[in-house]
């Protein structure tokens, strides 16, 4: 599996196919890694799309990865990092494979990591995909930091060296925030790349939260119809058309 190497540690990547590229950022909160787009051997089918496999097929060059901290990926964890230390991942690795311009997907936090990417380099991302993004239930608001509370404890079992202020300062930048946790409002209304968004239902990926991106992303495409294997040949068909839509002529 090919590395990256970061000023801290080094990031878990792959890539597939060969075309526009498009840089996914997979489900699981802090343990995104690649293997959540495929669903595991003689398991029932995820209810998303394996972005690896069928954007290859529609003619993109896919690249998914290990999150810091996840999968096969071992960086530092510092009281200052937060939303902006994985976006200098993100951009890091395409710079690395010589993409300038690229989409990004992203599924549960890797909406809130479109965002910021968007944030962070406007003119470098030409289209997000916003699948099952994550935010502030309205009666669950701590679902996060409690969640970031049993990561950190997974952390410090494995690395007994990792230092608790750090794990807290850590937490403290990524979830202290409302929304989406990465930006703000007035930057979804303003948001300068085109959007696709699939709403979330549930605590981690509210309602709430993905009605009101739909209402603030200007021009946004909603697939309200996604989820589950009754919809994954649509979920895929929109997703590759709206892909297509706004890729760059070659």
């Amino acid at each position: 599996m090919p590395l990256l190497t970061r000023p801290d540690g080094q990031i878990s990547y792959r890539t597939y196919g060969t075309g526009y590229p498009v840089l996914l950022f997979a489900p699981g909160g802090l343990r995104s890694r690649m293997a959540m787009w495929a669903a595991p051997a003689g398991a029932p089918p995820r209810p998303w799309v394996d972005w690896t496999v069928a954007l290859p097929a529609a003619g993109f060059t896919a690249i998914a990865m290990d999150q810091r901290n996840a999968g096969d990926s071992r960086t530092e964890i510092r009281a200052d990092h937060g939303w902006h230390t994985y976006a200098a991942d993100h951009l890091a690795l395409m710079d690395h494979l010589g993409f300038d311009r690229f989409h990004v997907l992203g599924g549960c936090i890797g909406g809130s990591f479109c965002l910021k990417a968007i944030e962070t380099a406007p003119t470098r991302i030409t289209a997000a995909v916003l699948q099952n993004p994550i935010g502030v239930h309205p009666d669950q608001p701590d679902y996060f930091p409690a969640a970031h509370a049993d990561w950190s404890r997974e952390q410090r079992a494995a690395r007994p060296e990792l230092d608790p202020a750090a794990l807290a300062g850590f937490g403290h930048n990524m979830w202290d925030r409302d929304f989406v946790f990465c930006v703000d409002r007035a930057f979804a209304r303003t948001c300068p790349s085109p959007t696709m968004l699939l709403p979330g239902s549930d605590v981690p990926h509210p309602a709430a939260t993905s009605a009101e991106l739909a209402a603030l992303l200007p021009g946004v495409t909603v697939l309200t119809d996604w989820r589950g294997p009754q919809h994954l040949a649509a979920q895929e068909a929109a997703v590759v058309a709206f892909l297509k839509a706004h890729t760059p002529p070659a």
